[in-house]
């Protein structure tokens, strides 16, 4: 009983993160106004802005909910992610994660 238990228990802790996660097609549906300064596909062009494509699902989603819970600062941020929910930035972390990153140098920044 106690092994069923613990067989149990372990695979719920693997299970967690697939059932939380988000769904990649709304995640794109959501990403257009992301597209401005991060492209299109999440591979930015400028210098100033991160690359998300290829990212880590749990780093992006983090990296959103504490521009929004403001313990990451950036007013542009914190006032992009504002009226997202928690279901939209699991999708949007979803979406860019699962898009490839390049390696393509970006723009430099002008003086």
């Amino acid at each position: 009983m106690k092994t069923t238990a613990c067989i149990v228990i372990a695979a719920s802790l693997f299970a967690a993160p697939v059932i939380a996660g988000g769904n990649a097609n709304a995640g794109k549906e959501k990403s257009q106004v992301c597209a401005g300064c991060h492209g299109a596909d999440g591979n930015a062009t400028v210098g100033a802005n991160p690359r998300l494509a290829g990212q880590y699902e749990s780093y992006l989603y983090r990296a959103l909910t504490q521009y929004k819970s403001g313990a990451r600062k950036d007013l542009l941020m914190g006032g992009m992610v504002a009226n997202l929910s928690d279901q939209d930035m699991r999708d949007l972390a979803a979406w860019f994660s699962s898009q490839d990153g390049n390696t393509l140098s970006v723009l430099p920044e002008e003086d």
